[in-house]
C-alpha cells in the first residue's frame, strides 16, 4: 500500500506543478485535488478553492486531528532557468514551482489521509484540508473554512521543515504609527516638529524589553522599518508616520502586545491585522513525543504560515527544506516525499490508534 501511495503522490504532485496556482487563482488545482479524492470514493467538501474531507468512519463523538497544507504558490522569480511548470525529474530532484513549498508536504499529507481513511476503531477522526491563499495570508484560505471543519483537537501543518518539528511559530504584527505636530516655517521658531516628537516613541520601540521571554524563541522582537515625514526642506513637518514590524513569541498574544505598546507610546498605533497569531504545541504532547521518538528534533520557526490562523495546538512539519522555498528552479527530492509519507504515518499511528 505504501508503495502505491508514494507512486500516486508523486504523480499528483507532477500534475499540480503543471497547473498555475498563484494565490487567489487556485481553482484548477482545487479541481484536481477534488477529482483525485473523488476517484477514490471519498466525499469532498469545497468552499471557493479550499477542499476538505473526513475519514470514512468519522464519529462525531471522537476528537478530530487536522491535516493541512496549501496548494497556492508565489509567482516564479526572474532567476528561473527552466520552465517552472515542467515537472522534470533529474537526479532524484523533482523540479517545478511549488514542488518544495508546499507541494511535497501537501501530497504526503493526502497520502497519509488515504492510509488511515478506511481504518476502523481509530481514537481520532481525521480531517484533511487542502487550502488556498497561504502565500498571501489571505482571508479566503484556511481561515475561511475553519468554522466549517468542526471542532479540532490538534493539527499537523505541512510546510518544508526537513521533517523536523516546528513546535512554535512567531506571530506577526505590522503597526502603522502616526505622530501629529504642527506645521511651521523652518526659519522661525514656530510649529511643532512631528519628527522630533516621533523620536521618543521610535527610541522606545528600539529599546523596550518585554518581561516574558519565550523558552523557544527568546525575547520578542520589534523593528522600526519605515519612516515618512516632511514635504520640503523649509517646512516643519506636521505629521510623521513610521511602521513597526513586531515578531510576537508564544509568551504573548497579539492583543497583549498591542495593549503594552499603546500604554507606553504617545503615537497613534494601528495594526494592519491581529490575525497572524503566535502558535505552539507543548513538547510533551503525544504527537511531538512520537516525532521525537522517531529521531526528529524540535525548534521554533521564525517564519509565518497558516499555523498562525489556528487556535489549537499544532506542529509544523514536512518534507523539503524552507531554504528552497521561493527560490529559482525550486525542487524537492523524490525520496523526501516518500520519507515524509512514512514519517507522517509513523508519527500519527501511536496517537490516533490510542496505543
Amino acid at each position: 500500500m505504501i508503495e502505491k501511495l508514494q507512486k500516486d503522490s508523486l504523480e499528483l504532485l507532477r500534475k499540480l506543478i503543471s497547473i498555475k496556482s498563484f494565490s487567489k487563482e487556485e481553482d484548477k488545482t482545487a479541481d484536481l485535488i477534488g477529482q483525485f479524492l473523488q476517484e477514490r470514493q471519498i466525499k469532498i467538501h469545497r468552499k471557493l478553492n479550499n477542499i476538505w474531507a473526513y475519514n470514512k468512519y468519522y464519529d462525531a463523538g471522537k476528537p478530530t486531528v487536522l491535516l493541512n497544507s496549501h496548494h497556492d504558490t508565489v509567482k516564479p522569480n526572474s532567476g528561473y532557468t527552466r520552465d517552472p511548470y515542467e515537472p522534470a525529474i533529474e537526479e532524484d530532484k523533482l523540479f517545478g514551482l511549488g514542488s518544495n513549498d508546499a507541494g511535497g508536504c501537501l501530497v504526503a499529507l493526502i497520502a497519509t489521509f488515504l492510509y488511515f481513511y478506511e481504518q476502523e476503531g481509530l481514537s481520532y477522526n481525521i480531517c484533511l484540508a487542502t487550502t488556498a491563499e497561504e502565500e498571501i495570508s489571505g482571508n479566503n484560505g484556511l481561515e475561511l473554512v475553519i468554522p466549517d471543519l468542526g471542532e479540532l483537537e490538534f493539527a499537523i501543518v505541512g510546510e518544508p521543515t526537513e521533517m523536523n518539528l516546528a513546535i512554535a511559530e512567531r506571530g506577526l504584527l505590522v503597526l502603522d504609527c502616526t505622530v501629529t505636530g504642527k506645521a511651521g516655517h523652518a526659519a522661525r521658531e514656530e510649529g511643532d516638529n512631528a519628527i522630533y516628537k516621533a523620536l521618543k516613541d521610535i527610541d522606545w520601540f528600539r529599546n523596550y524589553r518585554f518581561s516574558k521571554v519565550s523558552e523557544v524563541f527568546g525575547p520578542l522582537k520589534m523593528s522600526v522599518t519605515i519612516i515618512n515625514a516632511g514635504s520640503q526642506h523649509n517646512v516643519v513637518p506636521a505629521t510623521c508616520t513610521f511602521t513597526v514590524d513586531v515578531r510576537v513569541t508564544d509568551a504573548y498574544t497579539n492583543e497583549e502586545v498591542l495593549k503594552i505598546i499603546r500604554t507606553n507610546v504617545d503615537c497613534d498605533v494601528k495594526p494592519r491585522s491581529i490575525r497572524l497569531k503566535p502558535s505552539s504545541i507543548d513538547k510533551g504532547h503525544p504527537l511531538v513525543q512520537s516525532g521525537i521518538a522517531l529521531g526528529r528534533t524540535t525548534y521554533g520557526s521564525p517564519t509565518t504560515s497558516d499555523q498562525a490562523l489556528l487556535s489549537i495546538p499544532s506542529v509544523k512539519v514536512g518534507p523539503g527544506d524552507s531554504a528552497r522555498s521561493h527560490m529559482a528552479d525550486e525542487y524537492v527530492y523524490v525520496d523526501e516525499i516518500a520519507a515524509g509519507i512514512a514519517l507522517y504515518i509513523d508519527m500519527l499511528k501511536p496517537v490516533i490508534n490510542g496505543k
